[in-house]
């Protein structure tokens, strides 16, 4: 089983890489209307969707927030899924991915979706509205998603210990969820069974709570997916 810290470091966990694609995707934005690239496919963010509705529905008002937001894909499909703009929260370390995700949320009626940049992991974000900007951040969100930002941090150059960036992911999403709050993830480098070796444990004292399935592949005798989801909640 790996961690985060086996992964090689790579150009898709350096913020110049991701500041030079989503220029790129402004430009082709501005001319073309091209609203970029979707990360793992339209089936991941058709099934994240889908979950979120089962599991948080828009009747819960609930506060949302994606980390490593990109250009807004998967914050749209909740917003088509009928979850009020209001309560959807989109951070990224990079600017030209909020620009980029602010300026296709006014072609999509979702301008109301809060786009915001923030380094997730040095920052807090902004608290959602419900909350009044004296009190802390800590503890407001009722549902966290990600989709592929912790497979960009652990592709991140490594510390003098060897230590990836992405050890200090875990206890930065267990101190933003309410108790009683999901966090789902979905990833391309790390199994299901490490993102639960990653994120269920002591220290984050998250709990396993449920998976997404995805198409599978036998290669070799053994079977697997493209891609993991798995869904862990704060014990209240």
């Amino acid at each position: 089983m790996s961690s985060a810290s086996d992964l090689q470091p790579s150009k898709l966990g350096t913020k110049q890489h991701w500041d030079d694609v989503y220029q790129e995707e402004i430009v082709n934005f501005e001319e073309i209307g091209d609203e970029g690239e979707i990360w793992f496919g339209i089936e991941s963010v058709k099934k994240m969707g889908e979950w979120a509705l089962e599991n948080v529905p828009p009747s819960t008002n609930a506060a949302i927030l994606e980390i490593g937001s990109g250009n807004g894909t998967l914050l749209f499909g909740l917003l088509e899924e009928g979850y009020n703009p209001s309560t959807l929260y989109g951070i990224d370390y990079s600017a030209g991915a909020v620009n980029l995700a602010t300026e296709i949320a006014k072609t999509r009626g979702g301008s109301e979706i809060k786009f915001s940049e923030c380094d997730f992991l040095t920052d807090d974000p902004v608290a959602p509205g419900d909350v009044e900007e004296s009190e802390k951040r800590l503890g407001v969100w009722d549902l966290l998603l990600d989709k592929g930002t912790y497979d960009a941090i652990a592709l991140g150059e490594k510390d003098e210990c060897g230590r990836s960036p992405a050890v200090k992911y875990h206890g930065r999403i267990a101190r933003l969820l309410k108790p009683g709050g999901h966090f789902l993830i979905t990833s391309c480098n790390f199994t299901e069974e490490e993102l639960k070796a990653n994120f269920a444990t002591q220290d984050t004292g998250l709990k396993y709570h449920s998976r997404i399935q995805h198409p599978t592949f036998t290669f070799g005798g053994k079977s697997g997916s493209v891609c993991s989801s798995v869904a862990f909640q704060k014990p209240l």
